[in-house]
């Protein structure tokens, strides 16, 4: 992996100033159980982190291991959760930028600029910027999509424990075969989104 590359936008920022430098993305917008997390890291300048991607493009093992690096040695670190009432009354966009939101807001050191994954951004008064797959092109979003991912991860695994039958563990809540079927024999769990799930999958 580049990772000269991932830091273009950080040394563009760097470049013009603009030191604490924030990278915000979310994990789990697509399950049908459980939270979305957001999460907003600051690194230091200079930092380089090997093997830093897109959590998804990185093994579980992997992951663990850039979460704990990450929680060391960055400047700042804000990791929010919005429940799945919550997801169901608002819908997930907009569950999203809250969790974003919330997130950046969550720092103990207030950014001077920050990068977002996706297309669009939170209703907020910082200096920010959308980046379309961002969590595979700046270092400091693919920081942040580490820690949401992990952080919601590590969540579902201790559902599976409190819900057990539905196999939060192994899926963390993404509609897989083996999943739906176990919502048709024991109906929604506590940590179900409703508005997720359809109705001829209940039992």
């Amino acid at each position: 992996m580049r990772i000269r590359g991932m830091m273009v936008y950080e040394e563009a920022c760097f470049a013009r100033g603009l030191q604490a430098v924030c990278g915000v993305d979310e994990a789990g917008r697509g399950p049908l159980a459980g939270p979305v997390a957001a999460a907003a890291v600051i690194l230091p300048p200079g930092l380089v982190i090997e093997g830093l991607n897109d959590s998804k493009k990185v093994s579980e093992k992997k992951r663990r291991e850039l979460y704990d690096i990450i929680m060391r040695e960055a400047v700042a670190v804000g990791v929010v959760l919005v429940s799945p009432r919550e997801i169901d009354e608002m819908n997930i966009l907009q569950a999203t930028m809250k969790a974003m939101a919330l997130a950046v807001a969550k720092l103990p050191v207030k950014p001077d600029y920050v990068l977002v994954d996706g297309n669009r951004l939170p209703v907020w008064t910082h200096k920010s910027e959308a980046i379309i797959g961002g969590d595979a092109k700046s270092v400091s979003v693919a920081a942040a999509s580490m820690i949401a991912k992990v952080t919601r991860d590590t969540m579902m695994v201790e559902y599976d424990g409190l819900y057990p039958g539905y196999g939060f563990a192994k899926h963390k809540g993404y509609g897989t075969a083996a999943h739906i079927e176990a919502i048709g024999a024991l109906g929604l769990s506590p940590i179900h989104r409703v508005s997720f799930c359809k109705k001829e999958w209940l039992p």
